[in-house]
């Protein structure tokens, strides 16, 4: 059990992150401050920030790996590796696009966006944080269940673009250039339509399968 000290700590680093979560979303990473961090966190002094992140690069990459829910996941990716390809496939894509139901992670995920295209040390970075590790997993799973016979043999990246593909097309339909159906097509429905057009395509037919 964790002592009263280490959880005044950890609850300190949450409100920074929290606070943290706003300023990059309303400004971005290179002109979010500080100041500005310190602010919106409710803390005395900027220099606090120090005390339990690195730097502005530490503190940004545990807002992202801490308010981005298909992060989370990854922390237990080598428990999905062992799941079935629907209840992984499933799981994975309903936990990405949880991301829409909070609007600050939405405004910093437009933002991270915005930042990739203008500046590649961002792009780097944030591509480690998160889109790296997502693709890396969901290609060495579909790999796996490839070599296991499960699913069809081709090529693991691209098969994973596929897969990601429709989910990224969705949040940008819905937060970026809503459609006409944006209000009534619900997370729930486009993670059930991109399983099952995924493995209806991906699975083996049973008399393919000697």
């Amino acid at each position: 059990m964790a002592s009263r000290g280490e959880q005044d700590f950890e609850s300190r680093r949450q409100q920074i992150i929290d606070g943290a979560l706003q300023v990059f979303a309303s400004k971005g990473f290179e002109k979010a401050t500080n100041k500005d961090i310190a602010s919106a966190s409710s803390i005395g002094s900027p220099g606090l920030i120090y005390h339990y992140f690195k730097d502005k690069s530490d503190l940004f990459r545990q807002v992202v790996e801490q308010r981005l829910p298909v992060l989370q996941l990854l922390t237990k990716s080598e428990e999905m590796m062992a799941l079935a390809p629907e209840d992984a496939l499933t799981l994975f894509a309903s936990t990405f696009l949880k991301v829409v139901d909070n609007p600050t992670s939405v405004a910093l995920v437009k933002l991270m966006l915005g930042e990739a295209i203008r500046q590649p040390l961002v792009a780097q970075m944030v591509n480690t944080i998160g889109p790296g590790r997502g693709f890396a997993f969901l290609t060495r799973y579909l790999a796996q269940q490839m070599d296991v016979g499960v699913l069809r043999p081709m090529d693991p990246g691209a098969a994973a673009r596929c897969f990601i593909g429709p989910l990224l097309a969705f949040v940008i339909t819905r937060e970026v250039f809503p459609q006409p159906d944006t209000s009534t097509l619900s997370a729930e429905t486009m993670v059930k339509t991109v399983v099952e057009v995924f493995l209806r395509g991906m699975q083996i037919p049973s008399k393919d399968a000697n």
